[in-house]
């Protein structure tokens, strides 16, 4: 008897906390519940005239697709944070050129380190994986690796971001001085001039100069890109792209006319503090793609370093309503 008692009053109790269940705790239970998966990110390579190219890809097979491309001196890592956050919906393919990141870097003496060849050899990475149309993030180096794949492929850009990369002469001020008298007179002694560029101090200067709160930019940052500017030829590799980048130059008419005839969708997020891609270089664009998004951020040259945040929403945005919805 006292074995049912205790039973009964037991399964009154219980019964009474169910009927009893605060809001609270049911918002808690289906709040956990609802948590997403993380976005798994691949890292893989390809290889593409006998050199191993890698890249960071994730999101749906199916997804559109989003290219990033980086800047100098960094690699595919410099997008690791803003991966995620779009790889949910979106194929995103973030290519390391060689020379840099984990992509091979031959000797620069047996392999040609411009400009047009890096665009060559992203075409044809996108070719391997089956990618016919892309949104472009061009960022430094990336622009007018991407403005030249635009201008061999313009049916297939569907949509660019742009974030301190240039198009227009007016973004090559003063910082670019040393580097144009290298476009100009290719000698032994201007070449030198420029090895300081691939020091730590000016690798750390990329990260930190013009970023308010610096305790948001972490020191693996430049830690990593100092290790590959250090590897055995690689100052030679960064010299040659270097002097190569002045003819890039020339082809800014052409880009300005792919931005006119095509009018791709385009959202600008630009790092205003930025002394090697000012803010001056921002504005130009509005010339060509007048009904292109401006955001300018209170931040230095990786503005994704210390204003995710705020770019992350902004990106999202502009893909959901300009790429996804068409």
């Amino acid at each position: 008897m006292k074995r049912l008692v205790f039973t009964l009053i037991f399964a009154g109790v219980v019964g009474l906390a169910a009927r009893h269940v605060t809001p609270t705790s049911a918002a808690t239970a289906h709040s956990t519940s609802a948590v997403a998966a993380p976005i798994t990110v691949h890292y893989r390579s390809a290889t593409i005239d006998g050199v191993k190219v890698f890249y960071r890809e994730a999101g749906p097979a199916t997804g559109p697709v989003i290219l990033l491309l980086h800047g100098f001196p960094t690699s595919s890592h410099m997008f690791r944070n803003l991966i995620p956050t779009l790889a949910d919906r979106y194929r995103v393919i973030a290519p390391d050129y060689p020379g840099f990141g984990q992509s091979d870097a031959p000797d620069h003496t047996k392999f040609a380190y411009t400009f047009g060849h890096y665009a060559d050899i992203v075409d044809s990475l996108m070719g391997q994986l089956g990618a016919k149309n892309y949104v472009m993030y061009l960022m430094d180096y990336g622009a007018p690796v991407g403005y030249r794949l635009a201008l061999k492929h313009p049916e297939r850009v569907t949509g660019l971001i742009i974030q301190n990369g240039n198009a227009y002469v007016e973004g090559l001020t003063d910082f670019w001085n040393p580097i144009k008298a290298y476009w100009a007179d290719g000698s032994a002694k201007n070449r030198e001039a420029l090895a300081g560029l691939v020091t730590l101090d000016t690798t750390k200067f990329q990260y930190t100069d013009g970023v308010k709160d610096l305790s948001r930019i972490s020191p693996d940052n430049w830690v990593i890109d100092q290790a590959g500017l250090d590897r055995p030829g690689n100052e030679d590799i960064q010299l040659d792209l270097f002097r190569d980048y002045g003819t890039n130059v020339p082809l800014y008419p052409k880009f300005q006319a792919f931005f006119r005839e095509r009018k791709p969708p385009t959202i600008i997020v630009w790092g205003k503090n930025d002394k090697i891609f000012p803010e001056v270089g921002a504005h130009p664009y509005l010339r060509d793609l007048p009904a292109a998004e401006m955001h300018i951020l209170d931040t230095g040259h990786f503005a994704l370093e210390d204003k995710l945040d705020e770019m992350a929403p902004l990106i999202r945005s502009f893909l959901d309503r300009k790429v996804a919805s068409h």
